[in-house]
C-alpha cells in the first residue's frame, strides 16, 4: 500500500471516528419503499445514516425498524428527529431540519433531551450551534458533508456569480426541456480544471463519507474514471429527472426544504402519524454483525446502504460473517436492499449470491432521485 493511500485511509477513519458526516439521506425512500414492498409485519434492520428515510419507511406501517450505525452522531440526530416527534411539536420540525435553523434552539433543546439517550445527550450538549442562524446559517452547511456543500457553494457564489445566477434559475427551472437547455448553457464552467481537480481529492471525498475502495471501484470501473463518473450522473439528475422534486440536490444549493420539496417526514400531514409510531424506531451503535449476533429478533427487511464497498477490500472476513448473520436472521420472504459504487454488485461471497433472487431494479435506478450510485441490489433470501 502506497503512502498515499495510507494516508487516506487514516484521514477517513478520523473523520468517520470524530464527526456527524451526513446531514441528510442520500438514498431515495421513494425507490426503497416500491423495492421493500413494506407492511404491518414487517421488521426493518437497516444503516442508521441520517436518519430520515427510517422515518419515511414508518409511513408503510412496519412493525419495528431498528437502525444501526457505527457513527453515535449519525444515531444522536436520528434521535434528535425521534425527540421532536415525541415532543408532539411540529412547528419545530420543520425549522429545525425543513429551513435547517432556528433563531433559538438552546432554549427548546432542555423540552427535548429528556427524549434522547445519554450518549445522544452528550453529544448534543456541545452541539448546539449546529442549528444557529449565524455563520453559515444551515444546518444542511455542517458537517462533514455540510461542510463540502458550504465550500462549493461559497466558491461558485463569490468567484463565479454569473454561474450561480445561472444554477439557481437552473434549479427554478418548471420543465425538462427547460433544464436541459440551461444546464447545457452553464456545463463547461461549472466543471473547470478547479472543478476536476477538487472533485478527485481524498479530502472532499472523504468529507463525503467515500472511502478509498469506493474510489478505486468508480476509477477502475467506471469509462473516464471519478471526473466523468460525478459529471456524467449529473447530466443525467438535471436534464432527465425533474428537478423540482428532486430535495436532496436542492438542500445544498438553497440550504433549506421547501414544504412542497422535502422528505416525507417533514411534510405536515404526516406528523400525526409519525409521531404515534415513532416508538417503533429504535438505534444502536456499532456493527451490523454486533448487533445481529445479540439480536434475538428475526427480520424480514435489511437495508445496508453502500457499506459492503468498503468491507469487500478491507475486511472480507467481516463481510462473510456480516452475510452469514443476515442470512441467519432472515425471517420468511426476507428483503436486502443494498447500493454500490460499482457498476455491478459482483463482490459478494458466493454462499451469499446462492442465496439471493435479484428483483429487476433498472427502473428504480434510473429515476433515483439522488443518482449518484453505480449499482443497486433489491433481493428475496432464498430458504434453506
Amino acid at each position: 500500500m502506497t503512502l498515499a493511500a495510507r494516508a487516506y485511509d487514516a484521514f477517513f477513519r478520523k473523520v468517520h471516528g470524530s464527526r456527524l458526516i451526513y446531514n441528510t439521506c442520500w438514498e431515495d425512500p421513494r425507490a426503497d419503499r416500491e423495492l421493500l414492498a413494506l407492511n404491518a409485519s414487517s421488521r426493518v434492520l437497516m444503516i442508521t445514516s441520517a436518519g430520515c428515510n427510517a422515518l419515511d419507511y414508518l409511513l408503510d406501517d412496519p412493525a419495528r425498524v431498528d437502525c444501526v450505525d457505527m457513527n453515535p452522531r449519525q444515531n444522536a440526530l436520528l434521535e434528535l428527529k425521534l425527540a421532536v416527534l415525541k415532543a408532539d411539536r411540529p412547528e419545530w420540525l420543520f425549522a429545525l431540519f425543513g429551513e435547517g435553523r432556528h433563531d433559538d434552539f438552546p432554549a427548546l433543546y432542555p423540552e427535548l433531551r429528556p427524549w434522547l439517550s445519554a450518549v445522544a445527550q452528550q453529544i448534543w450538549d456541545g452541539q448546539l450551534h449546529l442549528f444557529s442562524p449565524r455563520g453559515r446559517g444551515s444546518f444542511y452547511f455542517r458537517g462533514a458533508s455540510g461542510d463540502v456543500a458550504y465550500w462549493v457553494r461559497q466558491s461558485i457564489r463569490h468567484l463565479q456569480p454569473r454561474l450561480w445566477r445561472e444554477l439557481e434559475l437552473l434549479i427554478d427551472a418548471r420543465t425538462l426541456d427547460e433544464q436541459r437547455e440551461r444546464y447545457a448553457r452553464i456545463e463547461k464552467r461549472l466543471w473547470g480544471p478547479v472543478m476536476r481537480w477538487a472533485a478527485r481529492q481524498p479530502v472532499v471525498l472523504t468529507m463525503l463519507g467515500v472511502p478509498r475502495a469506493q474510489r478505486n471501484l468508480i476509477e477502475t470501473q467506471y469509462p473516464g474514471g471519478m471526473n466523468a463518473y460525478i459529471e456524467d450522473k449529473l447530466r443525467y439528475l438535471l436534464t432527465e429527472l425533474p428537478i423540482q422534486e428532486n430535495y436532496f440536490w436542492r438542500v445544498y444549493i438553497h440550504g433549506r426544504y421547501t414544504r412542497d420539496c422535502c422528505p416525507n417526514y417533514l411534510k405536515a400531514e404526516n406528523f400525526a402519524v409519525l409521531r404515534e409510531r415513532a416508538s417503533r424506531v429504535a438505534t444502536h451503535t456499532g456493527t451490523l454483525a454486533d448487533f445481529l449476533k445479540q439480536s434475538t429478533h428475526t427480520y424480514d427487511r435489511f437495508i445496508l446502504l453502500d457499506h459492503q464497498d468498503w468491507m469487500a477490500v478491507h475486511a472480507p472476513q467481516a463481510l462473510d460473517e456480516e452475510w452469514n448473520l443476515v442470512i441467519g436472521g432472515s425471517a420468511p420472504d426476507a428483503r436486502v436492499l443494498m447500493r454500490s459504487a460499482g457498476l455491478d454488485i459482483d463482490f459478494l461471497p458466493q454462499f451469499a449470491r446462492s442465496r439471493l433472487l435479484p428483483f429487476d431494479c433498472a427502473d428504480w435506478h434510473r429515476r433515483d432521485r439522488v443518482g449518484t450510485y453505480g449499482s443497486v441490489l433489491c433481493a428475496e433470501v432464498r430458504g434453506v
